[in-house]
């Protein structure tokens, strides 16, 4: 007789479906993180510039946090399409890298608020750890269960981890630059998150070509 666990979780479409709207909320709410200056204060053209000048920080965070989370859709829809199927453990890894997603508007916020503060950049950056962890453990579990497509080679199994492994790298080094300044690591990240995200090329997966079918009979 089966058990629940063997039962529970084998959709992928299911899981997709959810972290699309998850994806879409987090994304949805950043923008709300954002607020026109208030009416009363502006009296000029010159006032409402200053204004507008001084949400800089809070732009700039806001354009990094999007590009995160376009990031991680990808990276997680890329691993969910190239699965078979999914049990109970593997939907429970997503559903935690979701949870992780869910936070990332507050440490969002948290960041544009005190952007001179380390400890706000350092929570900013565990946040995308943490989501970074978790796609690596989905991709391990999945390749440990037999639940990743025959038609994905071994280098190409191997390329995700591998990129996963250097984006975290490169994260944790433009973290590491808050020893100087939050600004430098700031600006480190935003180059980081372009490089990811306009150079789709870089750390290219490849599956294995189709095996060709007989022509029919004439």
């Amino acid at each position: 007789m089966a058990t629940y666990d063997e039962l529970a979780g084998h959709s992928i479409e299911r899981l997709a479906a959810l972290s699309d709207g998850i994806f879409g909320v987090a994304m949805t709410l950043l923008l709300l993180e954002l607020h026109v200056p208030p009416h009363e204060t502006i009296t000029s053209e010159g006032a409402l510039v200053h204004a507008l000048s001084a949400m800089a920080p809070q732009l700039i965070v806001y354009l990094m946090s999007f590009m995160t989370l376009g990031i991680f859709w990808v990276g997680q829809q890329t691993q969910l399409s190239h699965l078979s199927r999914s049990d109970r453990h593997l939907t429970w890894i997503h559903l935690v890298f979701l949870f992780a997603i869910t936070l990332m508007p507050f440490s969002t916020r948290l960041l544009a608020e005190f952007v001179a503060f380390r400890t706000a950049l350092l929570a900013y950056w565990l946040n995308i750890v943490l989501l970074g962890g978790l796609l690596f453990a989905s991709w391990r579990r999945a390749k440990g269960t037999g639940f990743i497509v025959a038609s994905l080679s071994e280098d190409a199994q191997a390329a995700i981890c591998r990129r996963i492994v250097f984006a975290q790298a490169l994260y944790a080094f433009a973290a590491s630059l808050c020893v100087f300044t939050t600004t430098c690591s700031i600006i480190v990240l935003v180059l980081i998150q372009l490089t990811y995200a306009i150079a789709p090329s870089f750390g290219r997966v490849r599956t294995r070509p189709a095996t060709p079918t007989a022509p029919p009979p004439a």
